[in-house]
């Protein structure tokens, strides 16, 4: 049974004339006939009895009949489902972010996306840089932002770009007035940072662990936004990746550039192979904002 032979057998039966369901399906007889002699192959029975002067329903054909309209009210309804889905006139879409990007630059990104497409809603789950891996891989998002990871396994991982870690200090600070500032004069101070598991975290104590060189860790925090606001307040100093520079800002706390050693750490788009045309509109999206100087620069 095909959905073709269900709108033959639909069109006879409420006209009750094959010549009016040809007019309707834009048929030829011979197709008609044949479509309807298909599909009372396939069920093992006769649907239909027609005469020279009339058109008239079994009682199976007429037990058939609403089953035929539900099913291809469903069909029609699901086809068009699709057919919006396909082009972005509808559909979900979930992202996971790690906090300093999801924070920082995607909103921005996701204000370009909704005036391109306004009918697909977006989730976005703000989460640890190791979540949004694992997100991704259990297919409960279809797009991640995350720091490059050490190695991706079965996932794509796509540079957005590169960002460099920044000093965070109070603006009363006498660091505030430095053009720059390097990782010793920095860690001179009490040092403010993301808890464990924190990619932040790892990266930084990797990359000076390297050079023989210690956080000294005094306040921890689960929240950039804790971090930026008990360094404002004086309580020690931080570093950030510069697209925090902005929500830095805004807590309060003042943001120097870092040297000796400048730690930089890749930042990208985490996917799967295959994704929906909402996804795919969405990386594009991501592709092209992200990539924009005044974008980076403003955060």
């Amino acid at each position: 049974m095909t959905v073709k032979q269900l709108r033959a057998f639909l069109a006879v039966a409420q006209t009750l004339s094959f010549t009016q369901a040809c007019e309707r399906l834009h048929l030829s007889q011979p197709a008609l006939s044949l479509a309807i002699k298909g599909l009372e192959d396939s069920l093992g029975g006769k649907l239909l009895i027609r005469s020279t002067r009339s058109v008239r329903l079994t009682p199976e054909g007429a037990s058939l009949l609403p089953l035929a309209k539900h099913l291809l009210a469903q069909w029609d309804n699901t086809e068009e489902r699709l057919r919006q889905r396909f082009t972005l006139q509808l559909g979900r879409l979930s992202v996971a972010a790690m906090p300093s990007f999801a924070g920082n630059l995607l909103p921005s990104a996701l204000i370009k996306f909704r005036q391109q497409y306004p009918k697909i809603n977006v989730t976005v789950h703000d989460v640890i840089n190791e979540e949004v891996m694992d997100m991704v891989r259990s297919r409960q998002v279809e797009i991640g932002i995350a720091f490059a990871p050490e190695g991706t396994g079965s996932l794509n991982f796509t540079p957005l770009f590169e960002d460099r870690f920044v000093a965070v200090v109070s603006s009363s600070s006498p660091l505030a007035g430095s053009t720059s500032l390097s990782w010793q004069q920095l860690l001179a101070h009490d040092f403010m940072t993301l808890q464990r598991p924190s990619m932040v975290r790892r990266l930084l104590e990797q990359e000076l662990g390297k050079r023989q060189m210690a956080l000294p860790v005094a306040f921890e925090s689960h929240q950039l936004a804790t971090v930026g606001r008990m360094v404002a307040e004086g309580l020690g100093v931080s570093a950030v990746p510069s697209m925090c520079i902005r929500q830095m800002h805004e807590l309060g706390a003042h943001c120097v550039p870092l040297e000796a050693p400048s730690i930089a750490c890749r930042v990208g788009i985490l996917t799967q192979e295959e994704l929906s045309v909402a996804a795919h509109a969405l990386r594009s999206v991501l592709l092209e904002c992200i990539k924009t100087p005044s974008l980076l620069a403003s955060s």
